[in-house]
């Protein structure tokens, strides 16, 4: 896969989400394997120019975490120009415009999905940003600001033009937010709209049949993956070996899934120390759970741990309490499966609850 000056590994992409995609994620994701680029939750341009602590936390990385492009938000040309610069004297590999985030708070200042509804303007802010740095600028935006107004194939061209090296698509309007099912269509009109770079198509994808769906239907170079890599963080690894081979990996057993989910926290805790770690794994250690079959007591338990000692004693009362769902063999009973991993898992009722990326609710005009 190649954009600009970068040549990836593979055509799969880690999407941002905003406090998910850290680095201990980022980290973790990648020695699973077949991840070609990762890319930070979004920046604020003018914090980063500002120095502020929290946009230098976002942006933290180490050497195991490359090639990574970080996602800047921003409607002032200036600022994004002048974050992009000195992103690119840190050695940040690439720089992705937010065009596409729905939430209020984004879209009130010029950015995110605001973007889309001024295109000379967007497109004027793209060069000054292309025309300040010699590494790759790319934009991620939704289809458009809901289905009266799919702009995307229009931007994209804009884009094309001043010089952006490549097109993240989100298959959904700023309208839709995160409900509904991806539009495969309106992702192929981006892709049949543009000469010379390549579109990478986003959403919905849980599965590698999702991603190679996506590739076929739309005619994308590539495939961005946020909230399924969460729900399963072996979706790389295995998207790519069935890309290329036609042969779908068997699905992480329970003791890799626990391994990773142990190594994700112990990230976190260099990362961000132990205690605040903790607190941040409560929101996480469930995702890895919902592939455990029954775990109603771990994630009981879990919202509340304050150590990593807390975690693997409550870890190992879970692994007594699972055993009565096993086995002779020490496989769960056929009844107490999960059910297989499915592209719809985010549409599917309680997919909201249990641990799920939290996302914006009620009306996007309440956001």
């Amino acid at each position: 896969m190649h954009f600009g000056s970068l040549t990836l590994t593979s055509n799969l992409f880690l999407s941002p989400l905003a406090g998910y995609t850290n680095l201990p994620f980022r980290l973790t994701v990648r020695e699973l394997g077949g991840l070609g680029l990762a890319t930070t939750d979004l920046v604020n341009a003018r914090s980063l120019i500002e120095k502020r602590a929290k946009a230098f936390k976002l942006i933290e990385t180490a050497t195991a975490d490359q090639p990574l492009a970080v996602q800047l938000f921003g409607s002032v040309p200036e600022e994004m120009r002048d974050a992009a610069a000195y992103l690119e004297s840190l050695g940040v590999a690439s720089a992705d415009i937010n065009m596409g985030c729905p939430v209020r708070k984004v879209c009130r200042i010029g950015g995110g999905s605001a973007m889309m509804t001024e295109l000379g303007k967007t497109a004027r802010l793209a060069r000054g940003m292309v025309e300040a740095v010699k590494m790759p600028i790319t934009a991620k935006m939704r289809l458009g600001w809901d289905d009266e107004n799919l702009t995307a194939p229009d931007l994209a061209r804009a884009l094309e033009d001043v010089g952006v090296a490549a097109i993240f698509v989100h298959g959904r309007t700023r309208e839709q937010g995160f409900g509904g099912r991806v539009n495969l269509a309106g992702i192929r009109a981006v892709v049949q709209a543009l000469k010379r770079i390549p579109v990478i198509g986003n959403g919905d994808v849980t599965t590698p049949e999702a991603a190679k769906m996506m590739l076929e239907q739309t005619g994308c170079a590539g495939v961005s993956i946020g909230r399924g890599a969460f729900y399963n963080p072996w979706i790389f690894q295995h998207t790519l070996h069935y890309l290329k081979t036609g042969e779908l990996l068997p699905e992480a057993g329970f003791d890799e899934r626990v391994r990773v989910m142990c190594r994700h926290l112990d990230l976190m805790i260099e990362v961000f120390g132990e205690a605040h770690a903790c607190r941040m794994f409560r929101k996480v250690a469930p995702w890895y759970s919902k592939r455990f079959g029954p775990a109603r007591e771990f994630n009981h338990e879990v919202v509340r741990i304050s150590s990593r000692a807390e975690f693997l004693e409550l870890l190992d009362r879970y692994r007594l309490w699972r055993r009565q769902f096993l086995d002779e063999n020490g496989d769960l009973k056929p009844r107490f499966r999960p059910p297989p991993m499915t592209a719809s898992f985010m549409q599917e009722p309680g997919a909201a609850q249990g641990g799920s990326i939290a996302v914006p609710r009620g009306p996007v005009e309440a956001w």
